[in-house]
């Protein structure tokens, strides 16, 4: 039996930067990685040109290890930086808290996620000095081990280069090793105006989760570690958990394709732009109100239940009520327009009316 699957169209799909298709440089990377025979596991020229795309990025030699999903980067970064009775320190509101499925648990063999709390969805530098000491050396309980930043956040706030740098030196001084949540790291970037070894190991990273899905590519992320002596376990890590792929060389296309001609820093900056575009059209309707200026491509904002109602019967897409009653969010991705934007703030005006 034939089931048509409703496509919602990019113009009014503002519920994820996943809904968003694929730059075609990077679906025409995929298509020409398709011709030939290389060698697999990663023995290819596309997984060689991107390790020192991304080396050339970092300003340093870096490990590179491609995978197909965010869970993925997140989940085996974090096990190569805790053991089973350790801790991860995040915010509560991190994505590795709320929309991984146990899988940060599962692959460090058991270590606990612990929330330290801060505004903006960003950790506070005193609750996680407190942190990273509470119950150290107690063998009844688990000891902190690392500590994870989302930049950007699940709200859309950026951690400043000086906020980075405190929460690293703070876990330092205690031992921890640092990760950082890099899904939309090229939209923090773009707000900052910083390079990429100023926003990760020159302010204390250890391993990145390189995001590149959400932002241009296909099915590719990638795991970016700044310390060698993680390499040897990241790699059998990856290999465990069936992120080793045969075809590397199609994951590795996609991100090598991403970094050519700073593609991934122009679409970062069109999604962030039109999300900015948003924040101003929306501050300009009696009756809506902005949770918080758009740092990145992300905007939460109150809206009155007849406009939600209007816009999800006209097929906008969007999550609605899902954090408290009459707050919506709106993702901005590198394929919405201008014409996009200007559409959907029409149509919040007219059913205010």
């Amino acid at each position: 039996m034939n089931t048509a699957i409703a496509i919602t169209p990019s113009s009014r799909a503002f519920s994820s930067d996943n809904m968003a298709g694929a730059s075609p440089q990077i679906v025409q990377a995929v298509a020409d990685a398709a011709v030939g025979q290389v060698l697999p596991y990663g023995n290819d020229p596309f997984t060689d040109s991107a390790r020192r795309r991304l080396g050339e990025v970092f300003e340093r030699e870096v490990d590179v290890f491609p995978v197909s999903t965010g869970s993925a980067a997140n989940s085996l970064s974090l096990a190569a930086l805790t053991p089973p009775w350790g801790s991860v320190l995040s915010h509560p509101d991190s994505h590795i808290n709320h929309d991984e499925c146990g899988a940060p648990e599962f692959f460090t063999n058991g270590a606990k996620l612990v929330g330290v709390p801060g505004p903006d969805s960003k950790i506070d530098p005193e609750a996680l000095r407190a942190a990273v000491r509470r119950r150290a050396g107690d063998v009844h309980s688990v000891q902190p081990s690392a500590v994870s930043i989302s930049q950007a956040t699940e709200s859309g706030s950026v951690y400043t280069l000086e906020e980075i740098r405190r929460l690293s030196a703070i876990a330092k001084d205690a031992g921890l090793r640092v990760h950082m949540d890099g899904a939309r790291f090229a939209n923090a970037l773009d707000h900052l105006g910083a390079s990429p070894a100023e926003m990760t190991w020159k302010a204390g990273v250890d391993v990145l989760s390189f995001g590149a899905t959400k932002n241009g590519a296909m099915t590719a992320d990638a795991i970016v570690s700044f310390d060698p002596a993680l390499s040897g376990e990241l790699a059998f890590r990856a290999k465990r958990a069936g992120q080793l792929a045969s075809k590397m060389r199609f994951h590795s296309a996609q991100i090598d394709a991403y970094l050519t001609d700073g593609l991934w820093l122009h679409n970062a900056r069109q999604a962030n732009a039109m999300a900015a575009r948003l924040g101003d059209g929306l501050k300009a309707i009696p009756g809506t109100g902005l949770l918080a200026t758009p740092q990145a491509n992300i905007l939460f904002c109150r809206l009155p239940q007849q406009v939600t109602e209007g816009l999800l019967a006209e097929g906008y897409a969007f999550y609605h009520d899902r954090w408290e009653p009459g707050v919506v969010r709106f993702v901005t991705a590198f394929s919405h327009s201008a014409d996009d934007i200007d559409q959907l703030v029409d149509a919040v005006r007219r059913h205010t009316r």
